[in-house]
């Protein structure tokens, strides 16, 4: 197909292939950005989401802000956390870490 689209855009006289070249160009940095960019940060977003689903009464979580705490309390998006004396909500997205296993990109 895409050898198609290609012969398509060259000029039948073998001149003038500035077109093709254009082309693979932009699909070749569309390649790079999908495989260095888009592909990891979904590869991120589904582990932490994997990392929190997971999240039970008793563990040790960190939070964005760096509060370190047991999880007394898990509801459907937020958290009851026991940091020293303190007891506090936390929204279940803002937990960077979950015992020993880091949010990706933290």
């Amino acid at each position: 197909m895409t050898i198609t689209l290609l012969s398509l855009l060259a000029s039948p006289d073998g001149q003038g292939g500035g077109m093709a070249i254009f082309l693979f160009q932009i699909v070749g940095i569309g390649a790079v950005f999908y495989f260095l960019i888009i592909r990891p940060q979904s590869q991120a977003r589904k582990r932490h989401a994997t990392i929190l689903s997971a999240l039970k009464k008793g563990d040790e979580v960190t939070t964005a802000g760096g509060i370190v705490g047991k999880v007394k309390d898990v509801k459907d998006d937020q958290i009851l956390i026991e940091s020293g004396t303190a007891t506090f909500v936390q929204e279940r997205s803002r937990i960077v870490r979950v015992g020993d296993q880091v949010a990706p990109g933290q």
